[in-house]
């Protein structure tokens, strides 16, 4: 899962981008890049970190040009540590092109072969990004062959691509001279949105967020396998790809990953979470009779619409009783579990009078390894809790994500081949409610938008990927086999370096 913004203006376009990638940054907290086109140059600046400092005065001033793109990463393949692998990507032939992506090939390692027997193409580094570029500009150098690049040249080499990539993919490229090109894969896994600013700037991003945060209204979401070509002119031409393109967005953004004020393929997030609260309430009075539970307390942040909506069905007092301290640094993998622990509680800090004496239930968005889930039910337990009862927004996660999510091995999931028994004395709750995965998808339909909502034009909403929840991979050529051999491509991680997963501590990296 990465942020990806593209814009085309008339004006400058560098503190934009900034200004996008900082609404992004919810995305991915590893790398950030920008990229700006002046004329036929690229100007590139993008390192490991935080937006804010990767990019300082000098940077911003060496990004001149009214076209460009940025990208903050979060990294599911390849290298997490690699300065290298940091987009945007870039290749000099055919014209030039720079490219952002987000989500995850799950033929990347194919493709790598293919590239180089048959395509004669060199990839550099371990990323699944940069063999897609390398794709991408091969496609594009068979479309042009002969001709001129134009928007059906453009649209050509993408549907040749659609035919080659297996996984998720939101794709914004840059072509020096031409203009900005974005593209969704066939079945729209990971989201893309377009918005227009009062002075026809046209901006391309992940999350509805970016564009309204940044002063652009938002004009319509980028359809499954849809390519939509801008040129320099800021003429927009848009163009299906896909032969049988579907809508199965990745349940996931919505329980977790997006932000509450954005609107994802009509769906407004935090309409969503207030709905899965509503569908956990009914799992929860067949667990637990409402009148042994004194209080609901959320989980810092993502569960509180759900909290919320919970304690309101429920009839029970809603309070805050964890607070984040927004200025600790991300968890480091140390050896040894007590040191995790110990960073654990340096990042949340309980309100002990919220929980002294009281039969609490907790709620969650997600529990994923579990180990965050225990140590935070203990902390409650200390802080005087009688009875701590547990409830997660989603179902168990079982299976692990190949789309573009950094979900663990099925090994590291303390839901895979547990009963929700076995799970509970693992955490060591009093009870333990889950989501049941149907009705998570009924609760996120129903904040679907209606006929005639605006951003709906042409979307037909086929279902969801709910891989990670129901096994169900919506792509159709996960096994165990592609499964394993991912798994060996997962960022490399060291003992000694920061542990940026935003799943590591669910819900305690939110910037």
């Amino acid at each position: 899962m990465c942020g990806i913004v593209g814009v085309v203006s008339n004006a400058p376009v560098n503190q934009l981008l900034y200004d996008a990638l900082l609404l992004l940054q919810h995305r991915g907290q590893d790398a950030a890049g920008i990229v700006t086109l002046l004329e036929r140059k690229f100007f590139m600046h993008k390192a490991k970190g935080m937006v804010r400092d990767v990019f300082r005065t000098r940077n911003m001033r060496a990004l001149p040009g009214d076209v460009g793109l940025g990208q903050v990463r979060y990294p599911t393949a390849g290298n997490a540590y690699s300065e290298e692998e940091a987009q945007p990507f870039y290749v000099n032939a055919p014209f030039g092109i720079v490219l952002v992506h987000n989500g995850n090939l799950t033929n990347a390692h194919a493709l790598r072969a293919e590239l180089f027997s048959t395509d004669h193409r060199h990839t550099n580094t371990e990323s699944d990004s940069e063999v897609l570029l390398n794709v991408l500009a091969h496609e594009l150098e068979r479309a042009t062959r002969g001709g001129a690049l134009n928007s059906q040249t453009v649209f050509a080499a993408v549907r040749a691509m659609h035919r080659r990539l297996r996984g998720s993919y939101a794709v914004v490229a840059l072509i020096a001279g031409h203009g900005l090109l974005a593209f969704r894969d066939p079945y729209g896994i990971r989201p893309l949105a377009m918005g227009r600013g009062a002075d026809g700037t046209i901006m391309i991003a992940s999350e509805s967020v970016a564009l309204e945060g940044s002063g652009h209204v938002f004009e319509r979401n980028i359809e499954a396998g849809e390519a939509v070509f801008i040129d320099l002119q800021g003429q927009v031409r848009a163009e299906q790809c896909a032969d049988q393109p579907t809508l199965n967005p990745c349940i996931f953004e919505f329980v977790y990953l997006a932000r509450p004020d954005s609107v994802l393929d009509g769906i407004s997030v935090y309409q969503a979470r207030l709905n899965l609260g509503e569908t956990l309430a009914t799992r929860v009075v067949s667990t637990v009779p409402p009148n042994e539970i004194d209080v609901i307390i959320p989980i810092p942040e993502s569960s509180r619409p759900s909290a919320t909506q919970l304690a309101h069905l429920l009839g029970k007092p809603y309070r805050e009783g964890f607070v984040k301290n927004r200025y600790v640094g991300r968890t480091f993998i140390m050896p040894g579990q007590g040191v995790r622990k110990k960073s654990v509680r340096q990042k949340l800090n309980v309100i002990a009078s919220e929980f002294k004496g009281r039969n609490v239930m907790l709620v969650d968005d997600s529990i994923v390894r579990g180990t965050t889930s225990r140590e935070i039910v203990q902390m409650a337990r200390d802080a005087g809790a009688r009875k701590v009862y547990l409830a997660s927004a989603a179902p168990p996660v079982r299976y692990p994500n190949v789309y573009g999510i950094d979900m663990p091995t099925k090994d590291e999931l303390v839901a895979h081949d547990r009963t929700v028994e076995e799970i509970r004395q693992l955490i060591g709750c009093d009870a333990l409610i889950y989501q049941d995965v149907e009705g998570m998808k009924r609760a996120i339909l129903k904040a679907a938008p209606v006929a005639g909502t605006p951003g709906a034009r042409g979307m037909k909403l086929d279902g969801f990927d709910a891989s990670c929840f129901d096994g169900v991979y919506v792509t159709g050529d996960i096994d165990i086999e592609a499964i394993t051999r991912m798994n060996g491509n997962r960022p490399r991680i060291e003992e000694t370096e920061e542990d940026s997963s935003r799943l590591a501590l669910p819900n305690l990296s939110e910037t």
